[in-house]
């Protein structure tokens, strides 16, 4: 079957947050220590929309089976050109495409949108995901060290950017 991209609905919040929730106990793809509520990821969701940031999800079979979307990279005004995007595969489906055909999407939507630059912001022991951003054609661009810390060690940050 193939993977349809669309917008996002409320009605998939359910299906994102069990992919949310699964990479915070799971991974350090989020620095996040607790898993979220519906509630606080329709929270999140709704405060993206209502600046005009796109959310989008794959959807194979009728099932959510990743997610992406870009906001605010930061909160000054001179900022407002650059974003900061995630994108997430549900662990069961790994390995298809989904990223990818979300962060083209993602990239025409920004580009759309008149924005000039997108960060990712990624684990460094996250080398697939590094990787994975190299073939879009971003570039690291910088390093944090210990810049946060879950499971019991810290954790660098690996900032890409891709000039829109």
């Amino acid at each position: 079957m193939s993977i349809e991209i669309r917008s996002y609905s409320k009605n998939d919040c359910s299906a994102i947050l069990e992919i949310i929730n699964f990479n915070i106990i799971n991974s350090t793809a989020l620095y996040d220590y607790n898993i979220r509520t519906l509630e606080q990821q329709e929270s999140i969701f709704e405060d993206k929309i209502s600046k005009n940031f796109p959310i989008l999800v794959a959807v194979e079979n009728e099932t959510i089976v990743g997610f992406g979307y870009y906001s605010e990279f930061r909160f000054r005004e001179a900022y407002k050109f650059t974003v900061e995007h995630s994108v997430y595969a549900h662990p069961n489906h790994q390995g298809k495409g989904i990223g990818k055909l979300i962060l083209s999407e993602l990239i025409k939507k920004a580009k759309a949108q008149n924005l000039h630059t997108m960060i990712g912001v990624i684990d460094a022991e996250n080398t697939g995901s590094i990787s994975f951003h190299e073939k879009f054609g971003f570039k690291q661009v910088g390093f944090i060290k210990d810049s946060g810390y879950k499971f019991d060690r810290w954790l660098h940050s690996v900032f890409m950017q891709l000039i829109l």
